[in-house]
């Protein structure tokens, strides 16, 4: 993997990864909410207080403006350093999955900061992707600090967050997620929720603190531990994903698939909901 990524002038280029990175599919699917189309094959975003574009050439993958001091964050945050093709070849022994990636190849899972992910999933319940974006969007405006040489900002710190009530979030229009958000920054604040610890634990151990937190159901709960600590064994289930479960895995995945479980669901996901 290494030797498709390299260091150019204008930024990171991940040579011929373009099909193992499908970038509107991985951006815009459910699992981060703070990356916009910005032309055809090109897209930009905010994560880690850092600004990316990223721009689909051919058969390559440029992170513009992104240089070595940014890879690391980078290549942990796209799961650059997991073998997606070998993992492919895997999933195509399963035929619903074949069918999946057949029509819509390349979805990634993210690895996004944990208290990021905490506070959008608890903002993403009974909400659809679009609403979810304004809402963090007129967050991050609100509380959140610049990025430089842009107009956007960051995700706002818990510390920022827990000294707030909920009638000066009203802005949000999030309802009564609101309370649930400001609760969890407290905890996080406050040292109640430690979100290292949860690095830490054993994924059951991790999946029960969380369904501690007020608004984090399991399905929540499973999301953060996907996308927020990288827990690929972790499936949330939401209605769509209860759907395939029910009608092509009624006794759950196969062995082979469990351990990654979790992107296993992104792609039926996405090609369930959008495009079956």
């Amino acid at each position: 993997m290494e030797d498709r990524i390299l260091l150019e002038p204008e930024g990171i280029r991940l040579r011929g990864m373009a099909r193992q990175f499908a970038l509107g599919e991985t951006l815009d699917c459910g699992q981060a909410f703070r990356w916009r189309p910005a032309g055809e094959d090109r897209w930009e975003g905010v994560a880690g207080g850092r600004f990316l574009a990223l721009e689909r050439r051919g058969p390559d993958i440029f992170l513009l403006g992104a240089g070595g001091a940014d890879l690391p964050f980078w290549r942990d945050y796209f799961d650059l350093g997991r073998d997606y093709p070998a993992l492919e070849a895997l999933f195509r022994r399963n035929p619903p999955l074949r069918r999946a990636l057949d029509c819509c190849p390349g979805i990634r899972v993210l690895r996004q900061e944990p208290w990021e992910t905490l506070c959008t999933f608890i903002l993403s319940a009974n909400n659809n992707i679009p609403r979810i974006k304004g809402i963090v969007e007129r967050l991050c405006q609100g509380w959140g600090d610049t990025v430089p040489g842009t107009p956007l900002r960051s995700f706002p710190p818990p510390e920022r967050l827990a000294s707030l009530s909920v009638e000066e979030l009203a802005p949000l229009r999030a309802g009564w997620r609101s309370g649930y958000l400001l609760d969890a920054a407290r905890q996080v604040a406050e040292g109640r929720l430690e979100l290292r610890e949860l690095e830490r634990l054993p994924t059951p151990e991790a999946l029960e603190r969380l369904l501690e937190v007020k608004g984090v159901g399991e399905k929540v709960a499973r999301c953060v531990l996907l996308f927020g600590f990288g827990r690929v064994e972790c499936v949330p289930m939401d209605v769509w994903m209860k759907r395939v479960m029910a009608e092509l895995y009624p006794r759950g995945f196969p062995r082979y698939l469990r351990p990654y479980g979790g992107i296993a669901q992104q792609t039926l996901f996405h090609y369930y909901r959008t495009l079956r």
